[in-house]
């Protein structure tokens, strides 16, 4: 269809006249492209002409230590993020209270958890017996912190309760997404604000938070790493015992690597299935 030349302004037949025949070449994106494919071909160069025993990698990739390093380090990835998840919702609701003492007392924590680096966390928590020497158990009787706080129950506690802190503020966003009419209607119906938590607004603060927890859980895949500090046997800390008494250091880097590696690949699709699952009343 053609345009009257009365309808067209001297801009627009400037505009018209600078449009070129063809499509225009994205200079900008074709040598950033370039650039990135000779960067990628020069660091697989590096690695493969590097002092590097790939037969090394191929040997110890499945050895038993890293195996049960393996175990360990998504035996602590679900725990800990367990952890998280039940004192993160608890959080969340004391920020949310309608109380000054749980508003104040869940926001020191967020705070304070949130402002100290993981792997101090779990210095302190390794190291509590210099500050407690001994602790009353409630059943079970008074027991030496030494002996009470492993690697394993040291590494929980530091990575659990420093993602509760982050867990807390994504069920907050998810609550606070929920319309207030929902809250409303539920009280209307005669229901208590546990059944109408249960019932109502969890399902619809799901949908919202599913995909940041599945984010935090992969986060919290690796951070099982730092655990290594305390002498948990995650699959670094396993690695690094075999690399002091071989001296390979790249080659059982690369074995660590490729185990983390493979355990986020694997948990990045069931993160979608559950989206889908959770956004099914949406759709």
């Amino acid at each position: 269809m053609s345009i009257p030349a009365s309808f067209i302004t001297k801009n627009d037949a400037s505009h018209y006249l600078a449009l070129p025949a063809g499509r225009r070449v994205a200079w900008g994106h074709l040598t950033s492209g370039i650039f990135l494919l000779l960067l990628l071909a020069w660091i697989i160069h590096a690695f493969a002409v590097g002092q590097i025993a790939w037969s090394y990698v191929g040997q110890f990739l499945f050895v038993p230590a890293i195996l049960r390093g393996v175990s360990a380090t998504l035996l602590m990835a679900v725990c800990a993020m367990g952890l998280g998840m039940f004192a993160g919702l608890f959080l969340a609701l004391g920020r949310l209270s309608s109380s000054w003492l749980p508003r104040v007392v869940s926001g020191i924590y967020v705070w304070l958890f949130r402002g100290v680096p993981v792997i101090l966390q779990l210095l302190i928590w390794f190291n509590l017996a210099l500050i407690f020497p001994h602790i009353m158990i409630p059943g079970v009787g008074t027991m030496r912190t030494v002996d009470l706080m492993t690697p394993f129950l040291s590494a929980l506690l530091g990575l659990g309760l420093n993602q509760a802190a982050y867990i807390a503020e994504i069920f907050r966003a998810g609550f606070q997404s929920v319309d207030i009419g929902q809250y409303e209607a539920a009280s209307a119906i005669g229901m208590t604000r546990f059944k109408a938590m249960k019932r109502i607004i969890l399902p619809q603060a799901f949908r919202t938070v599913i995909p940041p927890l599945g984010n935090e859980f992969i986060n919290m895949i690796k951070l099982t790493s730092l655990a290594s500090i305390i002498q948990y046997p995650e699959v670094l800390h396993n690695a690094e015992n075999i690399y002091y008494a071989n001296t390979r250091v790249i080659e059982l880097l690369i074995v660590a690597g490729f185990w983390y590696l493979l355990a986020v690949t694997v948990m990045s699709p069931l993160q979608h299935l559950l989206e889908r699952h959770f956004a099914k009343g949406k759709r």
